[in-house]
Protein backbone atom coordinates (compact mmCIF):
# COMPACT_ATOMS: atom_id res chain seq x y z
CA UNK A 1 0.00 0.00 0.00
CA UNK A 2 1.66 3.55 -1.31
CA UNK A 3 2.46 5.47 1.82
CA UNK A 4 -0.01 8.81 0.65
CA UNK A 5 -3.08 6.38 0.65
CA UNK A 6 -3.05 6.17 4.98
CA UNK A 7 -5.20 7.70 6.03
CA UNK A 8 -4.77 10.41 9.35
CA UNK A 9 -7.05 8.20 11.15
CA UNK A 10 -5.49 5.15 10.86
CA UNK A 11 -1.99 6.26 11.81
CA UNK A 12 -3.57 7.73 14.98
CA UNK A 13 -5.47 4.72 15.64
CA UNK A 14 -2.19 2.67 14.82
CA UNK A 15 -0.60 4.74 16.97
CA UNK A 16 -2.59 3.98 20.28
CA UNK A 17 -3.01 0.69 19.56
CA UNK A 18 0.85 0.76 19.59
CA UNK A 19 1.20 1.78 22.58
CA UNK A 20 -1.24 -0.19 24.00
CA UNK A 21 0.16 -3.28 22.55
CA UNK A 22 3.68 -1.88 24.33
CA UNK A 23 2.36 -1.00 27.53
CA UNK A 24 1.22 -4.39 27.54
CA UNK A 25 4.00 -6.41 26.84
CA UNK A 26 5.99 -4.30 29.68
CA UNK A 27 3.34 -5.53 32.06
CA UNK A 28 4.20 -8.90 31.04
CA UNK A 29 7.64 -8.67 31.49
CA UNK A 30 7.10 -6.93 35.25
CA UNK A 31 4.35 -9.43 36.28
CA UNK A 32 5.42 -12.59 34.82
CA UNK A 33 2.14 -13.89 35.96
CA UNK A 34 -0.34 -12.02 33.66
CA UNK A 35 -1.29 -14.75 31.09
CA UNK A 36 -1.89 -13.44 27.57
CA UNK A 37 -3.25 -17.13 26.85
CA UNK A 38 -6.62 -18.13 28.49
CA UNK A 39 -8.62 -15.60 30.45
CA UNK A 40 -9.14 -17.71 33.04
CA UNK A 41 -5.62 -17.54 34.12
CA UNK A 42 -5.00 -14.07 33.61
CA UNK A 43 -3.95 -11.95 35.94
CA UNK A 44 -6.90 -9.22 34.40
CA UNK A 45 -9.37 -11.78 34.50
CA UNK A 46 -13.00 -10.57 34.82
CA UNK A 47 -13.71 -10.77 38.72
CA UNK A 48 -10.53 -9.37 40.13
CA UNK A 49 -8.81 -6.86 41.90
CA UNK A 50 -6.89 -5.42 39.37
CA UNK A 51 -10.03 -5.71 36.70
CA UNK A 52 -12.13 -3.95 38.87
CA UNK A 53 -9.41 -0.90 39.25
CA UNK A 54 -9.28 -0.81 35.58
CA UNK A 55 -12.69 -0.65 35.10
CA UNK A 56 -12.58 2.12 38.02
CA UNK A 57 -10.03 4.26 36.55
CA UNK A 58 -10.97 3.52 32.96
CA UNK A 59 -14.50 2.96 32.16
CA UNK A 60 -16.81 6.01 31.12
CA UNK A 61 -20.14 4.62 30.86
CA UNK A 62 -23.70 6.89 29.86
CA UNK A 63 -26.19 6.15 32.49
CA UNK A 64 -28.41 4.72 30.53
CA UNK A 65 -25.85 2.57 28.71
CA UNK A 66 -24.59 1.11 32.64
CA UNK A 67 -28.56 0.56 33.37
CA UNK A 68 -28.79 -2.02 30.35
CA UNK A 69 -25.44 -3.61 31.55
CA UNK A 70 -27.03 -4.29 34.96
CA UNK A 71 -29.71 -5.34 33.45
CA UNK A 72 -28.40 -8.04 31.07
CA UNK A 73 -25.65 -9.18 34.11
CA UNK A 74 -29.18 -11.14 35.23
CA UNK A 75 -29.76 -12.76 32.24
CA UNK A 76 -28.92 -16.66 31.99
CA UNK A 77 -27.13 -16.14 28.77
CA UNK A 78 -25.45 -12.62 29.96
CA UNK A 79 -21.73 -13.66 29.14
CA UNK A 80 -22.90 -13.48 25.84
CA UNK A 81 -22.84 -9.35 26.26
CA UNK A 82 -19.75 -8.12 25.22
CA UNK A 83 -17.68 -6.54 27.72
CA UNK A 84 -18.00 -2.87 29.03
CA UNK A 85 -13.79 -2.34 28.40
CA UNK A 86 -14.25 -3.42 24.90
CA UNK A 87 -17.25 -1.65 24.12
CA UNK A 88 -15.70 1.28 25.27
CA UNK A 89 -12.22 0.68 22.65
CA UNK A 90 -15.22 0.44 19.99
CA UNK A 91 -16.83 3.08 20.99
CA UNK A 92 -13.60 5.37 20.77
CA UNK A 93 -12.55 3.95 17.86
CA UNK A 94 -15.79 4.47 15.90
CA UNK A 95 -15.25 8.43 16.84
CA UNK A 96 -11.90 8.56 15.76
CA UNK A 97 -12.38 7.31 12.38
CA UNK A 98 -15.94 9.81 12.34
CA UNK A 99 -18.39 7.05 11.76
CA UNK A 100 -21.69 7.70 11.07
CA UNK A 101 -22.90 4.11 9.59
CA UNK A 102 -22.26 0.67 11.55
CA UNK A 103 -23.22 -2.57 11.57
CA UNK A 104 -23.52 -4.79 14.14
CA UNK A 105 -23.81 -8.56 13.45
CA UNK A 106 -25.27 -10.34 16.62
CA UNK A 107 -27.21 -8.04 19.18
CA UNK A 108 -28.34 -10.24 22.20
CA UNK A 109 -30.17 -7.48 24.17
CA UNK A 110 -28.41 -4.80 22.30
CA UNK A 111 -25.64 -3.70 24.98
CA UNK A 112 -23.16 -3.08 22.09
CA UNK A 113 -26.09 -1.58 19.82
CA UNK A 114 -26.87 1.05 22.21
CA UNK A 115 -23.03 2.11 22.92
CA UNK A 116 -22.56 2.68 18.92
CA UNK A 117 -25.60 4.60 18.65
CA UNK A 118 -24.77 7.03 21.64
CA UNK A 119 -21.33 8.03 19.66
CA UNK A 120 -22.71 8.22 16.06
CA UNK A 121 -23.94 11.00 14.92
CA UNK A 122 -27.66 11.88 14.59
CA UNK A 123 -28.28 11.43 11.44
CA UNK A 124 -26.13 8.12 11.67
CA UNK A 125 -27.09 4.63 12.25
CA UNK A 126 -26.71 1.10 13.01
CA UNK A 127 -27.85 -1.78 11.07
CA UNK A 128 -28.24 -4.13 13.98
CA UNK A 129 -28.82 -7.50 13.19
CA UNK A 130 -30.08 -10.27 14.82
CA UNK A 131 -32.37 -13.97 14.59
CA UNK A 132 -33.81 -13.52 18.21
CA UNK A 133 -36.24 -10.46 18.96
CA UNK A 134 -37.13 -11.87 22.67
CA UNK A 135 -33.45 -10.85 23.83
CA UNK A 136 -33.81 -7.64 21.72
CA UNK A 137 -36.85 -6.50 23.57
CA UNK A 138 -34.69 -6.50 26.56
CA UNK A 139 -32.78 -3.10 25.46
CA UNK A 140 -35.25 -1.42 23.32
CA UNK A 141 -36.70 0.31 26.31
CA UNK A 142 -33.30 1.73 26.82
CA UNK A 143 -32.88 2.73 23.41
CA UNK A 144 -35.03 5.14 23.70
CA UNK A 145 -34.89 6.14 27.47
CA UNK A 146 -31.38 6.95 26.03
CA UNK A 147 -32.43 9.41 22.76
CA UNK A 148 -31.05 7.33 20.23
CA UNK A 149 -33.73 4.77 18.82
CA UNK A 150 -34.02 6.45 15.77
CA UNK A 151 -30.46 5.54 14.63
CA UNK A 152 -30.89 1.67 15.21
CA UNK A 153 -31.99 -0.11 12.15
CA UNK A 154 -33.02 -3.58 13.44
CA UNK A 155 -33.19 -6.52 11.12
CA UNK A 156 -34.79 -9.51 12.82
CA UNK A 157 -33.65 -12.05 9.96
CA UNK A 158 -30.42 -14.18 9.26
CA UNK A 159 -27.87 -11.63 9.21
CA UNK A 160 -26.54 -12.75 6.05
CA UNK A 161 -29.65 -11.88 4.00
CA UNK A 162 -29.58 -8.57 5.52
CA UNK A 163 -25.98 -7.93 4.50
CA UNK A 164 -26.85 -9.09 1.10
CA UNK A 165 -30.01 -6.66 0.91
CA UNK A 166 -27.52 -4.26 1.84
CA UNK A 167 -24.91 -5.08 -0.89
CA UNK A 168 -27.94 -5.12 -3.09
CA UNK A 169 -29.06 -1.39 -2.39
CA UNK A 170 -25.61 -0.70 -3.43
CA UNK A 171 -24.18 0.27 -0.22
CA UNK A 172 -20.52 -1.11 -0.67
CA UNK A 173 -18.31 0.80 0.81
CA UNK A 174 -20.31 3.36 2.49
CA UNK A 175 -20.32 1.98 5.87
CA UNK A 176 -17.70 2.61 8.60
CA UNK A 177 -17.37 -0.15 11.13
CA UNK A 178 -18.88 -3.11 11.69
CA UNK A 179 -19.23 -5.88 14.52
CA UNK A 180 -19.12 -9.65 14.31
CA UNK A 181 -20.44 -11.82 17.12
CA UNK A 182 -22.83 -14.21 16.27
CA UNK A 183 -22.70 -17.70 15.36
CA UNK A 184 -18.94 -18.88 14.56
CA UNK A 185 -19.44 -20.85 12.08
CA UNK A 186 -20.66 -18.18 9.71
CA UNK A 187 -17.84 -15.97 10.58
CA UNK A 188 -16.09 -16.28 7.46
CA UNK A 189 -19.11 -15.41 5.49
CA UNK A 190 -19.87 -12.14 7.77
CA UNK A 191 -16.18 -11.13 7.48
CA UNK A 192 -16.04 -11.02 3.60
CA UNK A 193 -19.66 -9.46 3.59
CA UNK A 194 -18.28 -6.58 5.88
CA UNK A 195 -15.07 -6.41 4.29
CA UNK A 196 -17.12 -5.40 1.31
CA UNK A 197 -19.15 -3.06 2.95
CA UNK A 198 -17.03 -1.23 5.24
CA UNK A 199 -15.45 1.55 3.49
CA UNK A 200 -11.17 2.38 3.20
CA UNK A 201 -9.89 2.96 6.42
CA UNK A 202 -13.38 1.39 7.85
CA UNK A 203 -13.02 -0.89 11.11
CA UNK A 204 -14.24 -4.49 11.74
CA UNK A 205 -13.82 -6.05 14.93
CA UNK A 206 -14.12 -9.76 15.59
CA UNK A 207 -15.68 -11.28 18.94
CA UNK A 208 -14.78 -14.33 20.41
CA UNK A 209 -11.55 -15.11 18.68
CA UNK A 210 -9.71 -16.53 21.13
CA UNK A 211 -12.77 -18.95 21.95
CA UNK A 212 -11.98 -19.78 25.09
CA UNK A 213 -8.71 -20.94 24.62
CA UNK A 214 -10.09 -23.62 22.60
CA UNK A 215 -8.36 -22.10 19.20
CA UNK A 216 -5.43 -23.88 20.46
CA UNK A 217 -6.68 -27.47 21.27
CA UNK A 218 -5.23 -29.96 18.46
CA UNK A 219 -8.96 -31.37 17.81
CA UNK A 220 -11.89 -28.68 17.24
CA UNK A 221 -15.59 -28.68 17.25
CA UNK A 222 -17.12 -26.57 13.99
CA UNK A 223 -16.93 -23.13 16.02
CA UNK A 224 -13.27 -23.63 17.18
CA UNK A 225 -12.37 -24.44 13.74
CA UNK A 226 -14.00 -21.64 12.22
CA UNK A 227 -12.97 -19.11 14.34
CA UNK A 228 -9.35 -20.63 14.00
CA UNK A 229 -9.53 -20.74 10.41
CA UNK A 230 -10.80 -17.18 10.35
CA UNK A 231 -7.55 -16.08 12.52
CA UNK A 232 -5.43 -18.01 10.34
CA UNK A 233 -6.98 -16.39 7.15
CA UNK A 234 -7.06 -12.73 8.50
CA UNK A 235 -3.59 -12.94 9.35
CA UNK A 236 -2.20 -13.13 5.88
CA UNK A 237 -4.76 -11.62 4.19
CA UNK A 238 -3.19 -8.10 2.41
CA UNK A 239 -6.75 -6.40 2.37
CA UNK A 240 -6.54 -5.42 6.20
CA UNK A 241 -4.38 -4.43 9.15
CA UNK A 242 -4.67 -5.99 12.15
CA UNK A 243 -4.42 -6.18 15.80
CA UNK A 244 -5.58 -9.11 17.87
CA UNK A 245 -6.38 -7.80 21.53
CA UNK A 246 -6.67 -9.86 24.68
CA UNK A 247 -9.91 -7.94 26.04
CA UNK A 248 -12.87 -10.28 26.41
CA UNK A 249 -12.64 -13.49 24.65
CA UNK A 250 -9.87 -12.20 22.46
CA UNK A 251 -11.09 -9.12 19.82
CA UNK A 252 -9.23 -8.87 16.13
CA UNK A 253 -9.52 -5.21 14.94
CA UNK A 254 -8.96 -5.48 10.79
CA UNK A 255 -8.36 -2.23 9.71
CA UNK A 256 -9.32 -2.07 6.00
CA UNK A 257 -6.73 -0.58 3.34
Amino acid sequence: MPFFSITKEMVIGTAVLGVAFTAGVLAGKKYPSLSFGFPKLSMLRKGTTLWQYILDHSLREHPVLKKLRLLTLNHPWSRMMVSCDQAQLMANLAKLIKAKKAIEIGVFTGYNTLNMALVLPDDGKVVACDINEDYVNIGKPLWKEAGVEHKIDLRIKPAVQTLDELLADGEAGTYDFAFIDADKESYNEYYEKCLRLIRKGGIIAIDNVLWGGNVLKPSKDNATQSLHLLNEKILRDVRVNISMITMGDGVTLAFKL
